[in-house]
């Protein structure tokens, strides 16, 4: 559990040790949706995969954008630490427990009263409504165990520990099954059983996790005194996690426009591309887990006036997820029929997911150039570039191509899926373009400085 130190001594082999645990806990976090659909794929109907697919993908959003937001906490705890500004990161996780306490409890209202205005808009189909409605109400009421879990990794990710995350997403995920198993094969509870045992996972991971951190060694001085709002801390913390934010909830967004699009042409479209997404979840694992550690890794060198060493790291973290990534392309291209059957039994929902999930195995190619970029952005502070690119390709891009596509007759959901390759494609070349002029920039800082 000690916390890792970036700045000194080798980088591969640190930065995959990080990264490894990084990996582990978005691969249970991704279980949660994947059991959820899994069980109730085997144990329900396809109006209930349609409700969960639906409804996981709103709360995947919602829950993403909060932990993407925290990561302003990540980044700033991970550049004091760099700079030895150790009382201050402290300080900085107190605040940070406050504020997004708050934060959840504003959130879980908001999302209840609007329940059912979400569903509408999410076209969600005729037979599946009341049921997405009812997993969206549930999730909703438990946001608050919901966003300290998401919490959590955050902020130990800034200090260097990935582990502490890891287990309390391993917790979390070994409950979450069980409680599937119970209350959707047991209670007969579909969808909302799905829900249920989400929130419950999560709130006794959530309790288990504070008693084992009042154990831990951390290296400043915390007690109940760094837990209190503190107005120029939460500044920081918005000022480097919103621009995440933002591109985070517009790329999520676009996703939810897809499922909308989808959702119109019927409940075997719908519960296709649910069991496509949810394969996507593990596929894209990789990159994302890559990008998590390089925004700590590139935060702490950040902090330490390292740039050359950030930068190492970085083309380390191109060089292994781009690999993985390649294996990941071949597998859900050729082999996406044998993916989606793990979560849908019914063959032409399985058809519809493998169909969509050929556009996916084209991303693989591209996602870990942009998602390791974007995290050696965040990392060193130019988290609204960032947001500007997801805006660019999320918006700009993904949503009219996905609506165009839709409108091509016979529909074809790969052809709709091709939406996220080629936002893809262009978020690659933003980032290349800006990581040029980055250098070019802190080579005259460096001139000038000398």
């Amino acid at each position: 559990m000690n916390q890792g130190n970036f700045t000194e001594g080798k980088i591969l082999e640190p930065l995959l040790a990080f990264a490894l645990p990084v990996l582990l806990a978005l691969f249970l976090q991704s279980l949660y949706g994947a059991v959820d659909l899994l069980v109730v794929g085997q144990f329900a109907t396809s109006a209930d995969v349609s409700a969960v697919s639906t409804g996981s993908q709103i709360m995947f959003v919602v829950t993403n954008v909060i932990a993407s937001l925290a990561m302003g906490t990540t980044i700033l705890i991970g550049q004091q630490m760099g700079a030895g500004r150790n009382e201050q990161a402290g300080r900085t996780m107190g605040t940070s427990i406050v504020f997004f306490t708050v934060l959840a409890l504003i959130l879980s209202v908001v999302m209840v009263a609007f329940v059912k205005p979400i569903a509408n808009i999410m076209n969600a189909p005729e037979e599946a409504y009341q049921m997405t409605c009812d997993y969206l109400r549930i999730c909703s009421f438990g946001m608050v165990f919901i966003v300290g879990y998401n919490l959590i990794g955050s902020l130990f990710r800034g200090l260097g520990n990935s582990r502490l995350p890891l287990l309390t997403v391993a917790i979390a995920a070994v409950i979450n099954i069980f409680g599937d198993l119970f209350c959707v094969c047991v209670l007969h509870m579909g969808a909302a059983g799905a829900a249920v045992a989400t929130v419950v996972s999560q709130a006794i991971s959530l309790v288990i996790s504070f008693l084992l951190i009042r154990r831990m060694k951390l290296p400043f001085h915390f007690t109940r005194k760094e837990l209190c709002w503190d107005g120029s801390l939460i500044r920081r913390v918005c000022g480097l996690g919103f621009p995440i934010a933002i591109s985070d909830f517009l790329v999520g967004l676009s996703f939810l426009v897809i499922v909308a699009i989808v959702n119109v042409l019927g409940v075997t479209a719908s519960a296709g591309v649910g069991v496509a997404e949810k394969v996507c979840g593990f596929i894209m694992l990789v990159p994302s887990a890559f990008s998590q550690s390089m925004a700590a890794f590139a935060a702490q060198n950040f902090g330490a006036n390292k740039l050359d060493r950030a930068r190492k790291g970085l083309l380390y973290g191109l060089a292994v997820s781009w690999i993985i990534g390649a294996v990941m392309a071949y597998l859900s291209f050729f082999h996406g029929d044998m993916l989606c059957r793990i979560f849908a039994r019914e063959p032409e929902v399985v058809a519809a997911g493998w169909q969509y999930l050929k556009a996916y195995g084209i991303d693989c190619l591209l996602t870990p150039i942009f998602f390791n970029l974007a995290g050696y952005f965040n990392g060193c502070g130019k988290t609204r570039f960032v947001m500007a690119e997801n805006l660019i390709g999320g918006i700009g891009i993904r949503l009219p191509v996905s609506f165009l596509m839709s409108k091509v007759k016979p529909v074809s959901l790969f052809r709709i899926g091709l939406a996220t390759p080629t936002a893809s494609f262009v978020q690659n070349i933003l980032c290349v373009v800006y990581f040029v002029m980055l250098e070019k920039q802190q080579k005259r800082a460096a001139g000038v400085q000398s």
